[in-house]
């Protein structure tokens, strides 16, 4: 579906931001351990067409032990543990909804085919070293992605998890718009509160029947 976004992508290909990082990634990817997969860096623009999309939610970098990243923000491949921010996710989505959620499975590729488009703002890391493609040029094409999603027509939710993605708000400015904030679904900082019972995915998928749009079915 990637080609779906080449309003988008067709947009930035000639900004300078993107030369600097394909020669920053063409280098690092020759000389350590990256994760994703390269094939597997625009994922969550492959499974989300922005034609169907209602969701967004902004991550921060991939996993960075072997076998987790799989191009989709919180998601890890199934047969993987689920990390213990994914396990506070679906732990929100049983009190929230009342649904049993699976713990031993942590792909979150339902979603994305649903419309929920999982976006870390840093789209790569080096093994074991998190945060260590923290660039701003990821930064700048986060922002050129959001502007572009805030240009389409249809209603969009937006969850805004920890102070990292709450940054990038003032780019949300279509009123078709619900954007759901709090705290980020980590242990540490889940446990001081403002994570759960803030019933995030029953208000989505409210705004989401209020407008005439299939709600998404977060049961994994």
């Amino acid at each position: 579906m990637i080609f779906e976004w080449n309003a988008l992508f067709s947009k930035v290909k000639d900004k300078e931001y993107s030369k600097t990082l394909h020669d920053f990634l063409e280098e690092e990817y020759c000389e350590a351990t990256i994760y994703p997969p390269r094939d597997m860096i625009y994922q969550a623009f492959k499974l989300t067409s922005p034609k169907k999309l209602k969701v967004v939610i902004i991550g921060q970098d991939p996993y960075h032990n072997p076998a987790q990243a799989m191009g989709l923000a919180f998601s890890v491949p199934r047969g993987v543990d689920v990390p213990p921010s994914l396990r506070n996710v679906y732990k929100e989505i049983e009190s929230d909804l009342e649904i049993e959620m699976d713990f031993d499975d942590g792909d979150l590729t339902p979603w994305a085919e649903q419309g929920v488009l999982l976006l870390n703002a840093y789209l790569t890391v080096r093994s074991g070293k998190p945060l260590s493609h923290a660039r701003e040029e990821y930064i700048l094409f986060l922002k050129d992605a959001l502007k572009y999603i805030d240009s389409l027509n249809q209603p969009v939710v937006f969850m805004l998890w920890g102070s990292f993605a709450k940054k990038f708000a003032p780019f949300i400015t279509n009123k078709n718009r619900l954007i759901l904030e709090s705290n980020h679904p980590s242990p540490l900082s889940a446990n001081r509160g403002g994570w759960f019972d803030k019933h995030q995915f029953s208000q989505c998928n409210d705004f989401l029947i209020g407008n005439n749009v299939p709600p998404i079915d977060w049961k994994i």
